[in-house]
């Protein structure tokens, strides 16, 4: 995050909040393992299907016991519920704190009066991959932040951080109800909510306010039409050599470092 941002303070730590704008939830027996096993990540629980046995389960356990995380056990089924995936839980699943993560409402009460700031909003995108690269592009660039909606937006799963290279855990992530209500928060903070279309004009050239939104939209039907009603604008990648259009993924990672660029 800029040091001039006014927000540098701003840590997204556990409050009286969403559980789901607070952690990010990892399941699979691998998956849980890796958390318990990264001192760099701080898991606040795992929960483990009655009737789990054998030696990944032991690992799981020993590994929970000596970082001093609480086990808990619930049906097979609550734990499905809790993972969110019905396929892939293997009866098992860890939420990691992610630091960074909050509700739009928290990140932009934290800006200070008038300071700059950029944030990508991810509008119905689908494919988890591409909401890993482009948490992974934005961190990387220092962005503000990535709304990422708890609705119409792959959840962050282990597809997600797996795809991000478990940056998605320390990701700038905000956080709101659909992608609506997160543009509205931000508009309403003093924010220029941009679209990323090839219609409009160069991003690279175009005058930003200090405050700045850039929508990403979805990887076949682009922006959505309610998203695009909200817009202040439209701003297009340039693009060369009969090349028409970048992956979502791609674009996603120019526009954070062209925006990372201006703010320096």
């Amino acid at each position: 995050m800029r040091s001039s941002s006014g927000a540098q303070g701003f840590t997204g730590e556990p409050g009286a909040r969403s559980p789901k704008d607070t952690f990010i939830t990892v399941y699979g027996r691998k998956p849980v393992l890796e958390a318990l096993t990264d001192a760099q990540l701080r898991v606040d629980k795992v929960v483990l299907a009655e009737g789990q046995r054998g030696e990944p389960v032991r690992a799981i356990t020993s590994a929970a016991r000596q970082r001093g995380v609480p086990v808990q056990w619930a049906s097979a089924h609550r734990v499905k519920v809790l993972a969110g995936n019905g396929r892939h839980d293997q009866g098992v699943l860890a939420d990691v704190v992610a630091p960074r993560m909050a509700p739009v409402g928290e990140f932009v009460a934290a800006l200070a009066p008038g300071a700059p700031a950029s944030v990508l909003v991810l509008d119905r995108l689908t494919n988890p991959a591409n909401v890993g690269m482009i948490l992974r592009s934005a961190t990387a660039a220092g962005l503000d932040g990535v709304l990422l909606p708890r609705r119409g937006v792959p959840a962050i799963d282990p597809l997600v951080v797996k795809a991000s290279a478990g940056v998605a855990f320390r990701a700038p992530v905000l956080r709101s109800g659909t992608v609506e209500e997160g543009c509205t928060e931000l508009a309403a903070a003093g924010f220029s909510v941009y679209g990323l279309d090839a219609g409009g004009s160069s991003l690279l050239d175009a005058e930003l306010p200090e405050r700045v939104a850039l929508v990403l939209g979805n990887e076949t039907d682009g922006l959505s039409s309610s998203v695009r009603e909200m817009l202040d604008g439209l701003l297009a990648i340039p693009m060369h050599g009969g090349v028409e259009s970048l992956g979502v993924a791609s674009a996603g990672a120019v526009a954070a470092f062209e925006l990372a660029r201006r703010a320096r």
